[in-house]
């Protein structure tokens, strides 16, 4: 795994740290991704300050929130995005990678409005719209896979 700049070893274990967490505690774990496209052609990644590489913007689904609550709150934290149209599922997924006991459900925000320019805080460290065919250096090889998917009109595949 190659270390990204400001990627110190105490984020990277923390985020590992909280992946067994929810091990632990919940018998299956389920979150919610979300491939915001623009009318351009262009996609919404976030990287993380805990995890390396660029990813699609999600989280877990919380105990008592529906999906689509769970899309809307993660949007807002994490790109200070608000669907205005109604979310399309693309797939759910096994992401065995995480561990065996986690899926995600991945949809597709074509109808939105940018709130405000997210800015760097302690869990995105950077933020923003690139072109599908341009995606920055260190997206991560699921998120590159879901999103030729979409934009091939491909079925999902089982595992993220």
């Amino acid at each position: 795994m190659r270390e990204e700049p400001g990627l110190s070893w105490a984020r990277r274990m923390l985020g590992r740290l909280l992946h067994l967490y929810f091990r632990l505690v919940r018998s299956v774990t389920f979150g919610v991704r979300v491939a915001v496209i623009s009318e351009a052609g262009e996609v919404f990644l976030i990287r993380h300050t805990y995890v390396p590489g660029w990813h699609l913007p999600g989280g877990g689904v919380e105990v008592g929130e529906t999906v689509l609550d769970a899309l809307a709150r993660e949007l807002q934290e994490e790109a200070c995005i608000t669907p205005t149209g109604t979310p399309r599922l693309h797939g759910i997924y096994f992401n065995r990678r995480v561990s065996r006991r986690d899926h995600v459900a991945l949809y597709v925000v074509r109808a939105f409005r940018v709130d405000s320019v997210k800015r760097p805080d302690r869990e995105i460290a950077e933020a923003g719209f690139f072109p599908l065919d341009d995606l920055p250096e260190g997206v991560t090889a699921g998120t590159r896979r879901r999103l030729e998917e979409i934009a091939k009109d491909l079925p999902p595949a089982a595992d993220w």
